[in-house]
């Protein structure tokens, strides 16, 4: 696959995935013009997790059916629709229902993983699937600092108009740059039903419970870092922090070429990030502990991400779309676990208490690898463990 359409991809999946996480940074004044209770806010946010776990078991089977590259285009478009009525919304019914339509054709992230792995050669699947898994970060980071920006010159409303009008021109050009392909064998009714199959395979389980309890705690900061920070910094200045999880995430973009060579990378990320959230406990004292903190983070969540979907295609290449799709139900539930309970948590016992959630979400992923290493009977040959 050459560069141009890695970058495509990367984009696409940038955009769909901002579509969920826009709101993070303006949680506060989105809750509070919509009449959202402070301790119900996370919800805004958990809302289209929830419409992406629902699109995770109908839509993405699908990749193994049908064309990608008009499935890309179209859930594109719908995604566009859900962002148009969040940022027309003048009740919060309005605004939720948008972020559920857009949360429920995000899905659009895993079929363009999916295209990129099923195109890409052993020897390049790794490296690929780091590329475009990558524009998921800058889209749940990188999106931070616009949204930041956006909202404080021209309201929160302004951040999903503009992700509508990129969904739409990224759709167009999805059309126009990726080449088509042929329908597959396999009918859509055992593409879905393929799925509970894979609940019951141990690489499949394992790598989705360590995915639930790292998105978990990967929720818990995002979705919560904005409550101790309002009114002490500006909404473009929260975002700016955006930036500092982009730096991270981005520098584990090489966890695909460790994958591809076969080198160790989950337990040492587990343990980077159990050790990062000492750093961000520090919020109320230092800027520089918390940036830090992200810092690692967002590179250990990057790491081990890339590589369960590394091991997971290459161990099921004949439908990697079903496979990513069932393994980000397990990200989906765990994003969504950490936003609505970070908002709770943090009311209650302050960023203290969101930062001992983060960390025991985290002790709890690497409990989940430690325990399968030990007890499995052989190692995965050649496979990140």
């Amino acid at each position: 696959m050459d560069v141009g359409r890695r970058l495509l991809l990367a984009v696409v999946c940038g955009v769909a995935v901002a579509s969920i996480y826009a709101a993070q940074p303006v949680l506060e004044p989105m809750g509070r013009e919509l009449g959202v209770p402070a301790e119900l806010a996370g919800w805004i946010v958990a809302t289209g997790q929830i419409g992406y776990l629902v699109g995770l078991v109908l839509l993405v089977p699908l990749g193994d059916v049908v064309d990608r590259r008009r499935l890309i285009a179209g859930h594109l478009a719908l995604t566009a629709v859900g962002m148009v009525l969040a940022a027309s919304a003048s009740v919060a019914w309005v605004a939720f229902a948008g972020l559920a339509v857009a949360g429920v054709f995000a899905v659009v992230v895993q079929t363009a993983v999916a295209y990129a792995a099923s195109i890409s050669a052993p020897a390049e699947r790794g490296r690929n699937i780091g590329v475009v898994t990558s524009g998921v970060v800058v889209g749940i980071l990188g999106a931070r600092v616009v949204t930041g920006a956006l909202a404080e010159v021209w309201g929160w409303r302004s951040v999903y108009a503009v992700l509508a009008v990129l969904a739409l021109a990224l759709a167009v050009l999805v059309l126009v740059v990726l080449p088509p392909e042929a329908s597959r064998a396999a009918g859509y009714g055992r593409a879905v039903a393929s799925l509970g199959g894979l609940f019951g395979q141990r690489l499949f389980l394992t790598r989705g419970l360590i995915a639930f309890f790292l998105f978990a705690s990967f929720g818990t900061l995002w979705s919560g870092l904005s409550l101790p920070l309002a009114g002490v910094l500006g909404e473009s200045q929260i975002g700016l922090l955006g930036l500092a999880g982009l730096a991270g995430a981005l520098g584990a973009a090489r966890a695909g070429r460790w994958a591809d060579s076969g080198r160790a990378v989950t337990g040492l990320a587990l343990v980077l990030l159990v050790l990062s959230w000492a750093s961000i406990a520090q919020l109320p004292w230092s800027l520089w502990l918390l940036v830090a903190g992200i810092v690692v983070l967002d590179f250990a969540v990057q790491a081990v991400h890339v590589s369960n979907q590394h091991l997971l295609t290459a161990a099921h290449p004949d439908r990697t779309s079903s496979v990513i799709g069932g393994y980000m139900v397990f990200y989906s539930l765990g994003s969504a676990l950490g936003a609505a309970t970070t908002t709770a948590v943090f009311a209650a016992c302050g960023w203290g208490g969101s930062s001992l959630l983060g960390a025991g979400f985290a002790v709890c992923a690497l409990v989940v690898w430690a325990v399968d290493r030990r007890s499995a009977a052989q190692p995965v040959p050649s496979m990140v463990r």
